[in-house]
């Protein structure tokens, strides 16, 4: 996502490079071509016409001072308004009520509502400590209540039962009656949907809200819709009071417009994205960080987050202790190391959020495939062979090419990646954190798969 957009963006900066000033004719070249990339983006009209606006009154007279070039001021003014327009900053969920706090989530057929449900119900438990209850009123399809309840029972929360010959309304009542009981602090209520927006779904939404009164009323949508991504959440948004968006699909192939339009359009804020099918992938919205994606500058802010909430703390303590008693660093640390990777939504969550340069160079050679392969090798070794790398020799390799389903050629390079992070290790443990980035420097095994 966003992949076009930057570049053309990045195109912008080259222009204006080498030039001392920013004038008025140069600013309306650059602000052409930013024109151009939003509206290929498929961000909204309006919401084109304004930001262009807001960033030509900001740029004009923008001097050069000291190493900052034109190019530079350019972007730092579009990463500002970037952040402005995306609402400037994340608007967290407001759940100070008498429990049970009800999240109604509102939106069309297959813009993921259900798994969004279970995927905040695990965020809400796993960062606030949360006592979830999940229920469906989705009377029209059998296998999305059946879809809850699975999901239910995967993230360990309460699902209340309910089934096709029931109410709508009836089901949200009994379930905030059961919530309140037995002292449930959130109750996620998961609604029905429509291929497309009508009377009666809206009617049904309407009184689903009226009879639970919500303190969160969440859009679900689609980002690959594009502008009616924002044509849907406008109509929802004037028969609902939505407090706020989630944007699903963030990693597919869509072009980023309905992140940048929604919030100007509806005046409702983003409070997360979604990504994958993983329960793992819901990321509160920041606008900020979104605008740095956009331009390249990486999310480093979220990879630490992502890193903090999923590596295995103990492991990594663990790990240190080992490296620095010169014990070493062994195979079976290389894929413990891919495993904490996968926990964060695998290679390719990850080098989304690394900066833009990183990123493609990382892309272009770490995929969530490479790493599987990777994993699969090192499983098809002993655990002496993990512990003694220096034991595998020809006869073992083509033992454990053949066990793996890879080519001799794949061990040995697995083999050279792994001498290469064990080099960065040995730095680590020798000379602290400045020699380690000098030797990162040179090597491309630094992440598995590279």
């Amino acid at each position: 996502m966003f992949e076009n957009l930057s570049s053309r963006l990045s195109g912008v900066v080259k222009n204006l490079r080498g030039q001392s000033r920013l004038t008025e004719a140069n600013i309306q070249d650059a602000m052409r071509e930013v024109r151009m990339a939003l509206l290929e983006a498929d961000v909204a009209l309006p919401v084109v016409k304004q930001f262009i606006n807001d960033v030509k009154v900001r740029a004009q007279g923008h001097e050069v001072i000291g190493s900052l070039t034109p190019g530079q001021a350019v972007i730092g003014v579009v990463h500002e308004e970037l952040t402005k327009l995306m609402g400037a900053q994340n608007d967290a969920l407001n759940l100070a009520a008498v429990p049970p706090a009800v999240i109604l989530m509102a939106g069309l057929q297959g813009a993921g509502k259900t798994t969004t449900s279970g995927k905040l119900a695990k965020l809400l438990k796993e960062t606030q400590k949360k006592k979830i209850l999940l229920v469906s009123t989705d009377v029209y399809r059998p296998a999305a209540i059946e879809q809850l309840k699975m999901l239910a029972g995967q993230l360990e929360v309460e699902w209340f039962p309910s089934d096709v010959g029931q109410k709508p309304v009836e089901i949200a009542l009994a379930a905030h009656d059961y919530a309140k009981k037995h002292f449930h602090d959130v109750l996620i209520v998961d609604t029905a949907g429509r291929l497309a927006i009508d009377e009666a779904l809206m009617a049904e939404i309407k009184a689903l809200h009226g009879a639970v009164n919500p303190v969160e009323t969440l859009f679900v949508v689609d980002a690959m819709q594009g502008q009616d991504a924002v044509n849907t959440a406008k109509a929802f948004n004037e028969a609902l009071p939505l407090t706020g968006v989630i944007l699903t699909k963030m990693d597919g192939d869509s072009r980023g417009g309905a992140a940048l339009s929604v919030r100007h359009i509806t005046g409702r804020p983003i409070k997360f994205l979604g990504t994958g099918e993983k329960l793992t992938g819901l990321e509160p919205f920041h606008p900020d960080r979104m605008a740095g994606r956009i331009l390249g500058m990486g999310d480093v802010l979220s990879l630490i987050e992502d890193v903090q909430n999923s590596v295995d703390q103990e492991e990594a303590l663990k790990m240190m202790k080992k490296v620095k008693s010169g014990k070493g660093f062994d195979l079976e640390d290389f894929k413990t190391q891919i495993q904490q990777m996968k926990k964060m939504g695998g290679m390719s969550a990850l080098m989304d959020k690394l900066p833009g340069q990183v990123s493609q160079m990382a892309n272009s050679q770490v995929t969530d495939k490479s790493v599987a392969r990777i994993e699969g090798i090192i499983n098809s070794m002993t655990p002496e062979e993990r512990r003694k790398p220096e034991l595998l020799k020809a006869s073992r390799k083509r033992r454990i090419a053949a066990g793996a389903g890879v080519q001799v050629q794949e061990v040995n390079r697995l083999l050279k990646q792994f001498e290469e992070t064990q080099k960065m290790m040995k730095q680590f443990s020798k000379g602290g954190m400045a020699k380690l980035m000098r030797g990162m420097s040179g090597m491309k095994g630094m992440l598995p798969g590279m």
